[in-house]
């Protein structure tokens, strides 16, 4: 992933909601929310919904800190988008998952994950962050440019359609029920959620 810094800055106005929020903040330029956004507390939100959750709880997620940037991106009319991304969540990535991947015969768990994308660039505001990982994500098996604040219904469809057209089909999860897999993500959110 490519760091904040190399997206294109703009200075802020009060063109939007977001906007708005930002300048009551005294943050006046794009790569300095990038940069606000990134450095605040890594946690799950109560409402991930709620476009303004992020600042009222004063921490947020892959999905509500990339949320935020790419509606204020789209305020800003900068070329800056919200894309999904499904990784395959392993030992090695999430400490724990061996005992979940076992239980299910799977080789890994298909997860989301959120980022922004540009012309040439991807960014993830919660790398470095204490998010559970134990790395960056760089690796997905399917991705997908996404509204800015997608609610978390459309998100669970967009995975479910991308496990059944794409990621099922792979040589490696040939075979495997649907519902496993979507009892396995359970199993892996509970496991990411307790190391937060």
């Amino acid at each position: 992933m490519d760091h904040y810094r190399n997206l294109p800055d703009a200075a802020i106005d009060e063109a939007g909601v977001i906007a708005s929020v930002f300048v009551k903040s005294g943050v006046t330029g794009f790569t300095d929310a990038c940069r606000y956004v990134h450095e605040m507390p890594y946690g799950y939100n109560s409402n991930r919904d709620d476009l303004l959750i992020l600042f009222k709880e004063g921490k947020g997620s892959c999905t509500t800190k990339h949320a935020v940037i790419a509606t204020l991106a789209e305020e800003l009319s900068l070329p800056i988008r919200k894309s999904i991304g499904i990784y395959a969540m392993t030992e090695d990535i999430v400490t724990g998952t061996q005992p979940i991947l076992d239980y299910y015969g799977l080789p890994y768990i298909p997860m989301v994950h959120c980022f922004l994308i540009g012309e040439n660039y991807r960014v993830d505001l919660t790398e470095g962050n204490f998010n559970g990982k134990n790395k960056p994500m760089d690796r997905f098996l399917y991705t997908r440019e996404v509204a800015a604040n997608i609610s978390a219904k459309d998100e669970y469809l967009l995975y479910r359609n991308a496990l059944k057209d794409h990621i099922l089909s792979r040589e490696e999860l040939k075979g495997v029920d649907i519902k496993l897999v979507l009892q396995a993500r359970e199993e892996g959110i509970k496991l990411l959620r307790s190391k937060v």
